[in-house]
């Protein structure tokens, strides 16, 4: 592997190393001034989208958008998983998210979400659960099942978000993209434009604001959302989201049960045609963002730090960033939000996670010969 400091310009890349091979060739640095991390270089994935660790283990689980699910090892083995479904992969389409059930230790669930498709070209996101058997060099899924679909599958193949959160007390939250098609956001009869709270095998729980009003609109912890794809709970229990605005706009928001968060009557963006989408301000009736960029950094993914290594963090969010190629942290007062660094990282951020042992690590979604790297952060000196 090859180590790096990051600086103002883009890092170097990882050439001659695919899915299989797991280490890089070769180390070339460079002084960072301002940069409290340095970034070592892992592998180089195919188009990698999610990443999760597996607790004691040295190993974790990426996801590759066209479907493989890979079993790394921190001494660079890469293996395939066995069991995947089969992806309806094109444009933002893909094999998505993984997570792990927070009882992994004693029930080995992992949770995938992918793109199925359907009839006439129409395709959704789903959630599928399956129990992750590793035997030697043959680790597979068992029993997957899927416990929730994006309803109704629609034509396009973006806003598909399908980003998985569980809760401090156990319940799976899901994000669920409006698809491009703006009023599903505001429409109760459909799960599109929503985040999703279900029971850790696709249940409704009976405490869901709209339990009794219908099996779909069961579902909705919170509507008004257009493609949330970044969603975390903080120490404090509290879940957060990040969504892709239109043509600026792009939003932090802290999701509250029941609560409509606007899109597509407001937002602090505009239309790409450029018709005007009034303020949240013009709306008070709506939630408005803790926070919201314009111009937009295009938000991936985001969790909340909660490690040694940088002890500094502790309580920030960490956000990928795809437009704005970079890392993004922000600080919290209260329920207040303010961005209090952004680290140019030369390349779309795909994934933000932490390890056990509290490095940072980023997924890419790939630059300048690369298919998108593996990257791991950790306090210079």
């Amino acid at each position: 592997m090859r180590t790096m400091f990051l600086a103002a310009l883009p890092v170097a890349i990882l050439a001659g190393c695919n899915s299989a091979d797991g280490i890089a060739a070769q180390t070339r640095s460079a002084a960072a001034p301002g940069a409290p991390f340095q970034v070592t270089e892992i592998a180089d994935f195919d188009e990698p989208w999610a990443m999760a660790f597996i607790p004691g283990a040295g190993q974790a689980l990426i996801t590759e958008k066209k479907g493989k699910l890979l079993l790394w090892d921190d001494d660079g083995a890469v293996i395939e998983v066995a069991g995947v479904p089969r992806v309806s992969y094109g444009g933002q389409g893909g094999l998505g998210d993984v997570v792990l059930h927070p009882g992994f230790a004693n029930n080995s669930y992992v949770y995938l979400s992918w793109i199925e498709a359907g009839a006439n070209d129409m395709q959704g996101a789903v959630i599928g659960r399956a129990k992750l058997v590793i035997e030697g060099d043959k680790p597979r899924l068992d029993g997957m099942q899927i416990i929730w679909r994006q309803e109704p599958k629609v034509s396009g193949s973006g806003h598909f978000a399908h980003r998985m959160a569980f809760s401090p007390d156990g319940y799976l939250f899901v994000t669920s993209g409006d698809r491009q098609k703006f009023t599903p956001a505001q429409d109760m009869n459909q799960n599109l434009g929503k985040v999703i709270r279900l029971t850790d095998a696709g249940g409704i729980p009976s405490d869901n604001p709209y339990y009794d009003q219908g099996r779909i609109k069961a579902q909705i912890w919170s509507s008004g959302h257009r493609n949330p794809l970044g969603i975390a709970f903080n120490a404090g229990g509290q879940l957060w989201t990040n969504e892709m605005g239109p043509k600026g706009g792009d939003e932090l928001n802290r999701i509250e049960r029941g609560s409509n968060y606007g899109y597509p009557i407001v937002s602090n963006g505009d239309h790409y045609d450029g018709r005007d989408i009034p303020d949240h301000g013009t709306r008070p009736e709506f939630n408005a963002p803790e926070l919201s960029w314009t111009p937009v950094i295009s938000p991936s993914s985001m969790i909340f730090y909660s490690g040694a290594r940088f002890r500094d963090w502790n309580g920030n969010a960490l956000i990928g960033a795809l437009s704005g190629k970079a890392l993004v942290r922000v600080a919290f007062d209260g329920n207040s939000a303010r961005e209090v660094a952004r680290y140019d990282m030369g390349a779309r951020i795909r994934e933000v996670e932490q390890s056990p042992d509290g490095a940072i690590w980023l997924l890419e979604d790939g630059n300048n010969g690369s298919r998108g790297r593996l990257l791991k952060l950790t306090p210079k000196g």
